[in-house]
């Protein structure tokens, strides 16, 4: 039976391809696919976690950039069950859309793959955008990033990232994935997570632009401290009014001190 088809990857596209049958086994465990779900997957590269999925589940969206996996994939799927393949950037793709046209009973989507180290961090910020139309996802990062994603203040590795995603999702990681799981085995380990978004009614923030706005400077020069690096975005006093000190640093804060801060009405 096949489990995927063997090529050359691309090193310019970041392509590391998974290969290892137990680490594909725990993914699908892990995503446990319902008869009902509408199931997308984020670069299928070449069909190690799509076939076992289609054979699962039946039928499977997936976003592919590489022209030259299009045609095998197609062929390849046919044996297991439906794969509907769309030809381009994940990045211009409209999950809300999708999700209007694929979703489940719910109008949602879940979201999967292996992501390209290199795309990992503006792919979940797309996915963030479309939040409320994503059910789930189940993401294989660099486990450098996903300790990042699931940081809690205090953390060195806490940060912009960090921060973003638990204030609109639930971060989960699974489990590590050892580098001789991919062809070629990449230089890092690899963690699979599962982020779940979070209802719209317990994300408290009232101006997503203007939260997005107080994190990204916060975090921008990591050793200043919120009077300085949030100078001309918001005052001293404004952050002492959301209960927090002028002279912490961004990493001593956590997402419920940054809603708190953004959603206070700035002085005319």
């Amino acid at each position: 039976m096949t489990t995927g088809f063997t090529g050359p990857a691309k090193k310019h596209l970041g392509q590391n391809f998974l290969h290892e049958k137990g680490v594909i086994d725990k993914i699908v465990q892990a995503i446990d696919p319902q008869p009902d779900d509408a199931l997308v997957e984020i670069g299928p590269g070449q069909g190690a976690l799509t076939f076992p999925l289609l054979r699962r589940h039946g039928q499977l969206i997936a976003i592919e950039f590489d022209r030259d996996l299009h045609a095998p994939l197609q062929a390849a799927a046919r044996e297991h069950g439906t794969l509907h393949l769309i030809e381009g950037d994940v990045l211009e793709v409209d999950f809300t859309a999708l999700a209007t046209r694929h979703g489940d009973a719910r109008g949602q989507i879940r979201l999967l793959g292996n992501l390209p180290y290199n795309l990992s961090s503006p792919i979940l910020f797309h996915a963030l955008a479309h939040a409320a139309a994503i059910r789930d996802m189940h993401f294989m990062l660099q486990k450098e990033v996903v300790e990042r994603m699931a940081a809690g203040p205090g953390s060195k590795v806490y940060g912009r990232l960090s921060v973003m995603l638990q204030a609109y999702s639930v971060v989960t990681p699974l489990f590590t994935v050892a580098p001789g799981a991919f062809r070629p085995a990449p230089k890092v380990e690899s963690a699979v997570v599962r982020l779940v978004p979070k209802p719209a009614e317990d994300i408290a923030i009232r101006d997503h632009a203007r939260f997005a706005e107080l994190v990204r400077a916060a975090f921008g020069q990591r050793r200043k401290t919120l009077r300085n690096a949030l100078s001309g975005v918001a005052s001293p006093a404004l952050i002492e009014a959301a209960g927090l000190r002028p002279d912490a640093r961004a990493e001593q804060i956590d997402v419920a001190g940054f809603v708190r801060l953004a959603n206070l009405p700035v002085p005319a």
